[in-house]
């Protein structure tokens, strides 16, 4: 058992064993299940179409990464970087790693050195993968980086150029038999949005996971005639395994991975790959709305996008059938487990007006007011949730689980929610101390301690301000110490601390002093309701 993991009570594992919740399968099997089952079937599309693997291939090539990765000593146990683009790398590896015995610690490409040596610190990594280059930037220097400051990392595996690190095309070597892990063990380590400082690490086992990829799958209504197209990172929980890359494969379909979600690039392949199925964040559904209008591709073949991340407004959840010709499918959860789904034959008022309902009948949830009683009926409040694949617990953070979890083991999600009597979800916001930037999670506390660190800022307060794009932006509220700085300077000052260019303030605003509450805390409700009178007031040319 992975040491700072929280499993599940004894008493919920074997009902959920007993219920057929938990299959008792490694991760990997789902690959391995299909290659024997369906071994000329394709499998994976990456890059151009002419990398192209059957199930068969695919599965062989994992085989000689796992082999390949036990040769330089990584296996039973130990904790992988994994920060790779939507490329057959990323399947490959995440594969090859489980079937290893060691556990990937999933990143994104956006991420920078803040980021991945606070990864590599908490999850006790002794490897990293990452590109060489990668939209201009080249990834190993980070990676260098992460060396110097984690000297537990002992490998640096990079797809492309190596330059003094290993070339992951080499990490290869003759198949040989290895030991399967236990189901109940962890297989992957995910990261959360990190609502208070940096990202957290989100443990799912292979019995967890497996259940909310094969039951995901069922209620989309995936086959072996289903063609994924993946245009949201590889990483993120959404593509991954709702049902996303993995429940494509577990049911025998095809997985496409487009290099990035623009129109220009997936549009193409929706139509050259007869892509029946995608999931987008709210800006990207937003965008192809749009796009639809002047794209001349044929996407005829779509018949389910899957839109999550953050909240669709009803108006654009309403123009997706009319103007892409599929079922609008809105997906509302989180890494950390519980999945809400709208379902296919839901009427348009639930398909447009709501997040859709819980997975799975073992889904324990509560919403709950400040004082953590139930609100009645239709009532607002935050979400609790309990379940076969809901965590018990964030890897190595016994403080934060304490606030996170109740005593009876609820998740406090900090989502602000209603139920309505059929079941589904409506949410209302956030209780958290959150932006979540059309789909990406900032934590306030995290942007506010780098830009603490610049010379002329004394203080800092990092608020969401309503943006009819991304759902929310981020501004950030200062008090000068002297000279303020711009928000190009600040940009420059950040990007150089190797915080993630999402993460950039959208906005700088200035203020002498900060309103505060009557416990002294700066009072972010006040500052709230000031950006948003101030963009309306822009918005109606007052002022």
């Amino acid at each position: 058992m992975l040491d700072g993991w929280v499993p599940w009570p004894q008493e919920f594992a074997e009902r959920y064993r007993d219920e057929g919740y938990w299959a008792g399968r490694p991760l990997d099997r789902l690959l391995r299940d299909r290659a024997v089952s369906s071994p000329e079937r394709v499998a994976l599309v990456a890059g151009d179409g002419s990398n192209r693997w059957t199930y068969a291939e695919l599965d062989l090539r994992v085989d000689r990464t796992a082999a390949g990765l036990r040769r330089l000593g990584i296996g039973d146990g130990d904790r992988v970087v994994v920060q790779l683009p939507n490329t057959d790398a990323f399947v490959v590896l995440f594969f090859g790693l489980l079937r290893a015995g060691a556990i990937p610690v999933l990143t994104l490409p956006a991420h920078r050195e803040s980021e991945l040596v606070h990864v590599a610190e908490v999850s006790g990594a002794t490897a990293l993968a990452v590109p060489d280059t990668l939209d201009g930037f080249d990834h190993r220097g980070p990676a260098r980086a992460v060396r110097k400051a984690v000297p537990g990392v002992e490998h640096v595996l990079v797809a492309g150029d190596p330059a003094e690190f290993t070339a992951l095309a080499d990490v290869d070597a003759d198949p040989v038999e290895l030991p399967a892990p236990d189901p109940g063990d962890v297989a992957v380590l995910l990261l959360s949005g990190g609502t208070t400082g940096k990202p957290k690490l989100i443990p799912r086992t292979h019995d967890d996971y497996t259940y909310n990829v094969r039951a995901s799958a069922e209620v989309c209504g995936f086959d072996g005639d289903t063609v994924y197209l993946v245009v949201l990172p590889t990483a993120h929980n959404f593509a991954l395994a709702c049902p996303g890359l993995l429940g494509t494969l577990m049911v025998g379909g095809t997985v496409v991975l487009s290099p990035t979600p623009s129109p220009d690039d997936a549009f193409a392949l929706i139509e050259r790959e007869k892509v029946t199925a995608t999931a987008v964040v709210p800006p990207i559904a937003l965008l192809w709305l749009d796009a639809v209008e002047w794209e001349e591709a044929d996407l005829s073949s779509l018949r389910l996008l899957q839109v999550g991340g953050s909240k669709l407004g009803a108006e654009p959840a309403a123009r997706v059938e009319p103007a892409l010709g599929c079922t609008l499918q809105q997906v509302f959860g989180m890494a950390e487990g519980l999945l809400n789904y709208t379902r296919l034959d839901d009427p348009p008022e639930l398909l447009t007006g709501t997040q859709g309902r819980p997975l799975s009948p073992a889904d324990e949830v509560r919403v709950v007011d400040d004082e953590g009683h139930d609100v009645p009926p239709g009532g607002t409040g935050e979400l609790l949730t309990r379940g076969p694949y809901t965590l018990r617990g964030y890897y190595r953070a016994a403080e934060h689980n304490s606030r996170s979890f109740t005593p009876d083991g609820f998740y406090r999600t900090g989502d602000l929610v209603r139920v309505l009597p059929s079941g589904h979800l409506v949410v209302e916001g956030r209780a958290k101390d959150q932006i979540n930037r059309g789909g990406d999670k900032i934590s306030a506390e995290e942007l506010e301690n780098h830009l603490l660190a610049h010379p002329g800022v004394h203080d800092a307060a990092v608020v969401g301000m309503p943006d009819e794009t991304m759902g929310e932006r981020t501004c950030a509220y200062l008090v000068p110490r002297g000279q303020a700085p711009t928000q190009r300077e600040l940009a420059a000052f950040l990007t150089d601390r190797g915080v993630a260019a999402y993460k950039l303030p959208d906005r700088v605003e200035l203020l002498d002093i900060f309103p505060r509450t009557s416990v002294g805390k700066i009072d972010k409700k006040s500052l709230g309701r000031l950006i948003t009178t101030r963009l309306s007031s822009e918005g109606s040319g007052e002022g």
